[in-house]
């Protein structure tokens, strides 16, 4: 009988402009302990601050892809990109920006790797209130609560960078966003699919609009948006 191969987790890093910390990021999720094997799916945005250089200048690694756009075209993009080349069993989503220690997928994938869940979300508030400015706390926090209200779940941090999830799961979505409601679409889609949305908390250090930071009001609008629209169409 043929011996299975091992599992494969797929890390999908969206960059745009973090030529600062991508470096830094690459090589902890080269570096940190997993239950499975890797490949990390860098997609480069268009960046235009010299993060394109750094990449290029990294040391060769097999578990290492970089995939650069032609333009830039958002985060949601970035992450279709990336699900659409992925190789794994299982894809985790990892922002370039060090605001959440990568150390921290282990426990994300592990209930999937176990068969216990097919989607696990990283929650920032589940360990408590985590030191963000406040209107950035209500903005999560109402966003949750209309997902919430909208389907019928009880899920704690909607707009989570750590999403991850079963790669078959991941691509049965049909996602099309291309910019920041790509995080009310992912999780629009799972809950109306009738998916359960298993959390586990995670340790966020925020940083400021000055340091980089991207999302902005009108990205909570039309988050609302997305929201409404998936909720209230009919099934494809």
């Amino acid at each position: 009988m043929a011996a299975h191969a091992p599992p494969l987790v797929s890390i999908i890093v969206p960059v745009f402009n973090e030529c600062a910390t991508v470096a830094a990021v690459i090589d902890r999720l080269l570096t940190i302990d997993l239950p499975a094997d890797r490949e990390i799916i860098v997609v480069n945005d268009g960046s235009s601050d010299g993060t394109r250089e750094v990449l290029d200048g990294l040391a060769a690694d097999t578990r290492l892809r970089i995939v650069h756009a032609d333009r830039n075209r958002g985060k949601g993009h970035a992450i279709r990109l990336g699900f659409g080349s992925a190789r794994g069993d299982v894809v985790a989503i990892q922002d370039a920006d060090l605001e959440l220690d990568p150390a921290q997928i282990a426990t994300l994938v592990a209930p999937i790797l176990a068969g216990e869940a097919e989607v696990v979300y990283g929650s920032r508030f589940l360990g408590g209130t985590p030191d963000a400015p406040r209107v950035t706390l209500i903005a999560n926090r109402t966003l949750t609560a209309l997902t919430n209200l909208l389907f019928g779940s009880s899920i704690t941090d909607m707009e989570t960078c750590y999403k991850v999830m079963r790669t078959p799961v991941a691509r049965s979505l049909k996602l099309t966003a291309d910019r920041f409601d790509i995080e009310p679409e992912i999780t629009a889609r799972l809950l109306k699919g009738g998916h359960t949305i298993v959390e586990r908390p995670v340790v966020f250090m925020p940083r400021s609009r000055a340091a980089g930071k991207k999302i902005g009001w009108r990205d909570g609008v039309a988050a609302v948006r997305v929201l409404l629209r998936h909720r209230f169409s009919r099934p494809s």
